[in-house]
Formats: structure tokens, sequence, C-alpha cells
């Protein structure tokens, strides 16, 4: 009889656990565009804070979720293409920090308000989820931040490398590892 009553308890505990998602970790990579054939110049940036608090489904983990990141924190794998990103870019118009938020979510698609140069815009990405990561991926348009001032500032530093050309969009994904657990 106790043991019957004891695995019940088990059983019981089990049932009632609750299991969550937390969020790891966070990359943000982009994909800028460079002369007149458009190609592909791509990094990451090392300093994103994630704030995301444990929630049930990968989904409420994600509309939960907001983003900040240090535009100084730039990294393309080549350092003097940085040190131009950061002075010629995003130092042109004083752009320290670019945020992001989930502001409503369907199957595929997240819709983002991502602020930059102090302006706020809706950005639809395409989102998938993982067992353990949430991918969401979009394009950007910087003149919808008005930041052609900085572009124009990018392009003049780079003009023979980019061969006179860089172009307004920008291609950005967002990757959040995550782990359920079971209390």
């Amino acid at each position: 009889m106790k043991k019957t009553v004891l695995s019940l308890l088990a059983l019981a505990s089990l049932l009632s656990a609750q299991c969550q998602y937390k969020a790891n970790s966070i990359e943000v990579d982009w994909k800028a565009y460079k002369t007149p054939a458009k190609i592909g110049v791509g990094g990451t940036f090392t300093k994103v804070l994630l704030q995301a608090s444990p929630q049930i489904t990968q989904e409420a983990l994600l509309q939960h979720a907001t983003v900040t990141i240090d535009t100084n924190s730039i990294y393309s794998k080549n350092s003097a293409r940085d040190v131009k990103l950061v002075k010629f870019f995003f130092q042109a118009q004083k752009v320290d920090s670019i945020e992001a938020k989930v502001v409503s979510l369907s199957p595929d698609e997240a819709l983002v308000a991502i602020t930059m140069n102090n302006i706020t815009k809706e950005i639809p990405m395409k989102v998938e989820f993982d067992d353990d990561e949430i991918e969401a991926k979009g394009y950007i348009d910087l003149a919808d931040f008005a930041m052609l001032l900085s572009l124009k500032s990018i392009n003049k530093a780079c003009y023979d490398l980019h061969k006179g050309k860089t172009w307004q969009d920008v291609k950005i994904e967002f990757e959040i590892k995550t782990k359920r657990s079971c209390d």
C-alpha cells in the first residue's frame, strides 16, 4: 500500500511538472551588398543582449524576447572592415545600438519591430522553430531607418572596393539557441 501511494505521488509530481523553454544564446548575422554585381559581405555582432524569460513554448519565448545589439561590436572577420563600418556607417549618424522585439507571430512569420537611428519599423521575417533553436530571417531597407547618410558615408570610404555601389538592403538573421527543461 505504501509503495502504491508513493508511486502515485511521484507520478502526480511528474505530471504537474511544468516544462519551459529557456534561451541559452543568440547570434545576430547580417549581409550587406556591394558592387554593381551585388556581392554579399556578411558578419555578426559580438555584443548582443537577449532578454527572455522562460516560457512554456518556443513561440511564447520569442514573443516575449527583446534584443539589443551594440553596433560597436560588429565582426566581419576583417578588422579593417569592422573599423570602417563602425566609423563610417554607424558613427556617421551616431547609432550605438539596434533593438528588436516581436510584435506578432504566425506559424512561419514574425513581425519584428526594429529600432535603429531612433526609428522603429515593423519588418516581416520568416521564422523556423526546431527542437533547440529559433531562426528568423528577413531584410531591412536602410532608407526606412533614415540611414542613407551612413550609406553614402560608407560608400565614399570604400568607393574603390565597392566599385562605386553600396546597396541599401541588408539581410538580417537571428538565431536563438533554446533548451527545454522540466521542473
